[in-house]
């Protein structure tokens, strides 16, 4: 294997990373323009544009699970750390082994709920902001929680190989 070979799943990481940053970006640059048109609207013409509370509701949505799996990425999501430290130091890769197969079973589960729900609002659902159907719309659940997924699936990943070395290393 040569070094571009094995340098190619960390460029594609970035990449992505890259492009989650860039949609955050816009979403909010978004928000922060439709949210302040809307005040001036109201402030000068005391009206507003119909649409523009909707659509931000919706750019709020998908910012905030676009951003839990950003968070995801870099390590920075919601975590319970005392158990880390109250267990010994040879423990804890087991015990961070074993957050990362809970997080990814259960966004896992996600995935498959909000497939399901995504299933539902194809079948039943209405139609949405802009004539698009409502399930549009709401695809950014199984989007973020894939991505979520996914990123705990590679930590899992990772440190099953830290803990394989580390027992390596206790066997010598």
């Amino acid at each position: 294997m040569n070094g571009e070979t094995t340098a190619r799943p960390g460029k594609i990481l970035r990449l992505l990373n890259g492009i989650e940053e860039t949609i955050l970006c816009l979403l909010l640059i978004a928000m922060i323009t439709l949210s302040c048109l809307q005040i001036a609207l109201r402030s000068l013409f005391s009206g507003g544009l119909l649409w523009a509370d909707p659509l931000i509701q919706q750019l709020v949505l998908w910012s905030g699970l676009l951003g839990a799996a950003m968070a995801t990425a870099r390590g920075k999501h919601i975590a319970l750390d005392l158990v880390t430290y109250l267990v010994p130091k040879r423990l804890q890769p087991w015990m961070l082994l074993a957050t990362h197969l809970l997080s990814t079973l259960t966004a896992a589960a996600l995935v498959y709920a909000s497939g399901r729900f995504v299933a539902n609002e194809i079948a039943y659902g209405s139609p949405g902001l802009f004539g698009l159907p409502s399930w549009v719309w709401n695809l950014v659940f199984p989007l973020a929680f894939t991505m979520i997924a996914l990123r705990y699936g590679i930590a899992l990943y990772r440190d099953l190989g830290t803990v394989i070395r580390h027992c390596r290393k206790d066997r010598r």
